[in-house]
């Protein structure tokens, strides 16, 4: 099967939760493909979000597209719900003045419904996520 991105409104991606929102700059901009369009945080920290495949799918590398984000843990959930999340990876991001933060994170291939996407701190009071991409196939059920 051909490896495709996986975190897309267009593949049937949803963020479901959402700790913060502007109907400026939803969140759902996270899914929609463009790193033109972004969700902001509305200050304090942590924030979170939430994406639901809708199924089961097996991702071997995750992408992620931000600005002034300075702590980010990465979780996955197997269940029906978004719950039992389970902590595939938590890295301190580097400061890039003036341009996005683009963070790869190869994993070994894992399993998921959900994937949660904790901000824990920044280097500021606000903070812009532009796309998440998890690359990987479809599972059948």
């Amino acid at each position: 099967m051909k490896s495709t991105d996986l975190c897309l409104s267009s593949r049937g991606a949803e963020v479901v939760l959402a700790t913060s929102s502007d109907e400026k700059y939803p969140p759902e901009n996270i899914i929609d493909g463009s790193s033109e369009t972004f969700w902001t945080t509305t200050g304090m920290f942590p924030q979170e979000f939430v994406i639901s495949f809708h199924k089961y799918v097996k991702i071997s590398k995750l992408t992620i597209q931000c600005y002034l984000v300075r702590s980010l843990r990465i979780e996955k959930s197997l269940s029906k719900d978004p719950a039992d999340f389970e902590v595939c990876t938590e890295k301190d991001l580097q400061y890039t003045e003036g341009a996005l933060q683009t963070e790869e994170f190869s994993l070994p291939e894992f399993q998921a419904t959900y994937l949660r996407f904790i901000i824990k701190s920044a280097f500021d009071h606000f903070v812009s996520v532009h796309t998440v991409m998890a690359e990987g196939v479809a599972e059948n059920l």
